[in-house]
């Protein structure tokens, strides 16, 4: 295993991050577009790692093809900042799901769910989404545990990348 996580290249760690997050942030749209399942504010904002996460990856992909290990490398350190931070964020709302503290104001009053057709009537029927409530479960974790999961592999990801661009310059 070892002697696999080094050689993996910078390159092949960037891609692997940016399509990795890609797959995480088309499948949340995905439970929620055509799984109707309506995000809470602290659904969404766990998904802006994400969206920052595809392109720099990219970007550090590209600078990794192009022989620029250390802006590559530079650019999957935020990558990886970004993910520990958003695993840290799924953490709180994991944690708030399962009771164990409470989460603020605006995430107990829930959001309000997409609005459609006759705004008076939509506003009517409208229900708020709650951060507290896990809406899905697999394997015993919500879509917020599973994006601690994922957040934290992509960071660990990330650092590899990182890690193995000193060990490419140091073999030069």
């Amino acid at each position: 295993m070892t002697n696999l996580l080094q050689r993996i290249t910078q390159a092949q760690a960037a891609a692997l991050t940016s399509v990795a997050a890609l797959a995480t942030i088309a499948s949340a749209l995905a439970f929620e577009h055509l799984g109707g399942y309506t995000p809470c504010a602290l659904c969404l904002v766990q998904r802006y790692a994400y969206f920052a996460g595809v392109p720099l990856a990219a970007i550090a992909f590209l600078l990794a093809r192009a022989q620029r290990f250390a802006p590559a490398a530079l650019v999957l350190a935020l990558c990886g900042i970004g993910f520990l931070i958003n695993a840290g964020i799924g953490v709180y709302h994991s944690g708030i799901e399962w009771k164990w503290w409470p989460g603020p104001q605006a995430c107990s009053a829930g959001a309000l769910a997409p609005l459609s057709g006759n705004l008076l009537e939509a506003l009517e029927t409208a229900r708020a989404v709650s951060c507290s409530d896990a809406p899905w479960r697999l394997m015993g974790l919500s879509f917020a545990g599973w994006s601690v999961v994922i957040s934290f592999g992509l960071a660990l990801l990330s650092f590899l990348g990182m890690r193995n661009a000193r060990l490419t310059l140091f073999a030069r």
